[in-house]
């Protein structure tokens, strides 16, 4: 299992706390992102992120009495060198809710042919949940 690297903030309860008292993850999306030239694990990381969320739409939350700055988002960012990810603009990439990003080391780094530049592709897991205010 890998473990956070390093978290941007944290909210009041874990993802694992909130899945504990029955306010599990209610979305799940991945994407990848590349970055062609540069090395710029940060940039991968911000377009693997909006690649995860380009195409959603979350309305789901009224229904619950509840507003998309209720929610709580997860984000778990795989590259091969995860402190090179600046882990605050990668927050940034997410428009509502409580946001927490950790970077892991995953992803792939694709060296070029002159050895002067390489490919980095990242990964993104973007977990959406509710704190249920009602339990324990």
């Amino acid at each position: 299992m890998c473990r956070p690297i390093e978290s941007a903030e944290r909210h009041p309860l874990t993802r694992n706390e909130r899945q504990a008292n029955g306010t599990g993850p209610l979305y799940y999306r991945n994407g990848h992102g590349v970055d062609v030239h540069g090395c710029d694990a940060t940039k991968a990381a911000k377009r693997a992120v909006s690649d995860a969320i380009r195409h959603s739409s979350l309305g789901f939350f009224r229904m619950l009495g509840k507003t998309a700055n209720d929610m709580f988002v997860d984000v778990t960012i795989g590259v091969p060198d995860p402190g090179a990810v600046d882990i605050a603009a990668v927050a940034k990439e997410l428009p509502y809710g409580t946001v927490t990003v950790s970077a892991v080391k995953g992803g792939l780094e694709i060296a070029a042919e002159q050895g002067i530049d390489a490919i980095i592709i990242a990964n993104a897991a973007v977990i959406v949940s509710l704190e249920d205010k009602t339990s324990g």
